[in-house]
C-alpha cells in the first residue's frame, strides 16, 4: 500500500483543502495518508469522511513546531495516532495563537511597504489557524510585485539580517515549546511521536540523544530534504534504537519551496503497519 505520511491543507500553509489532498492521493494510488497540518488538528474529523469517499485510509496526525535549547534550532516532531488528541489542543492553540500574532506584525511591516490590503492576505490565511509568510507573498504575487513564491522579494522581506521583517522571524521560536515537553505529551496522548525532516534543521545529534533516552518513536528517512547518505545515517541511527522509519512528501502545494507531488515518497510497509495498528495508553 503507497503511504504518504506527510502532506499539509490550508488550516496551516498548505495551497490545497482538505477534499482536494485527499482526491490527489486518490488520482496518485496513495492509499494510506497523513494530513501533518503544523499545530492544528481541526482536520481529523473532516479528512477521515473524505478519506472513506476516496478509499483512502487517513491517518491522525498533526505536526508540532518545537524548540532544541541545547543547539538553538527549531525542530519539527510529528504526532501519529494520538489516542486522546484533546490533550492535545492546548498546545496546539498556544504555538498557533503565537504564530498568528507574529503574523500580523509581518503583514503589517508589509503592508507599510507594499500599497495592497489586508484583505488580500487574508484571503489566502482564511482557512488557516495564523498568517504564514506563504499567505503574504501569494498577495504580493496577486498585485504584481513578484512572479515567485521565493526570490529576492522574500528575502528582502524575510531574511533574518536584513529583511524588513527580520525582527519577527528571529523570534519566530519564541513561543515555541521544548522538544522534550512535545515529545513527553504526544506519549501522554497515546500517540507516536517521529523527528520530522532531521536535515532540515540539523538534528541528527537531538535526534541521536531523543532516541538514546527513549524519548522518540521514529525519524522520517524518506524526506525530499535528505539525499541517500543522510538516508543511510538516518537509517543506521534508527537501526540501533530500534526507531520507526517513515517517509512523506511534506506536500504544500503551490506553496512548497519545490515542485512536488503527493506520493513522492513513501513510508514503508512493515512501518505502516505498525503506525495503523498502534494503540496508544493514554
Amino acid at each position: 500500500m503507497k503511504a504518504d505520511l506527510h502532506c499539509h491543507t490550508t488550516i496551516s500553509d498548505g495551497s490545497l483543502g482538505i477534499s482536494d489532498v485527499i482526491r490527489q492521493a486518490d488520482r496518485n494510488d496513495v492509499r494510506c495518508l497523513a494530513i501533518t497540518d503544523h499545530d492544528s488538528l481541526a482536520s481529523l474529523s473532516r479528512s477521515a469522511v473524505l478519506g472513506k469517499r476516496y478509499n483512502v485510509t487517513v491517518v491522525p496526525a498533526v505536526e508540532f513546531s518545537a524548540f532544541d535549547p541545547a543547539r538553538g534550532r527549531k525542530v519539527h516532531i510529528l504526532c501519529y495516532m494520538p489516542a486522546k488528541p484533546d490533550r492535545l489542543e492546548g498546545l496546539c492553540l498556544r504555538t498557533s495563537t503565537g504564530r498568528m500574532e507574529l503574523g500580523k506584525r509581518m503583514a503589517v511591516k508589509v503592508l507599510d511597504k507594499y500599497p495592497i490590503t489586508l484583505e488580500s492576505i487574508l484571503r489566502y490565511s482564511a482557512g488557516s489557524k495564523a498568517i504564514y509568510k506563504c499567505h503574504i507573498m501569494h498577495a504580493l504575487m496577486d498585485y504584481g510585485y513578484t512572479t515567485e513564491l521565493y526570490g529576492d522579494v522574500y528575502d528582502s522581506i524575510f531574511d533574518v539580517k536584513d529583511g524588513i521583517c527580520a525582527a519577527e522571524v528571529a523570534s519566530e521560536a519564541d513561543f515555541y515549546p521544548d522538544v522534550r515537553f512535545v515529545t513527553t505529551l504526544i506519549k501522554a496522548s497515546g500517540g507516536i511521536s517521529v523527528m520530522a525532516h532531521p536535515k532540515v534543521y540539523d538534528s541528527f545529534d537531538l535526534l541521536e540523544e531523543l532516541a538514546s533516552a527513549g524519548e522518540i518513536d521514529g525519524v522520517e528517512v524518506w524526506h525530499q530534504s535528505a539525499d541517500e547518505a543522510d538516508q543511510k545515517q538516518l537509517q543506521e541511527i534508527a537501526a540501533a534504537h530500534g526507531l520507526l522509519t517513515t517517509g512523506g512528501s511534506d506536500f504544500h502545494g503551490f506553496y512548497n519551496h519545490y515542485a512536488i507531488q503527493i506520493g513522492s515518497n513513501l513510508t514503508p510497509e512493515d512501518t505502516l503497519t505498525k503506525i495503523i495498528n498502534h494503540k496508544g495508553k493514554a
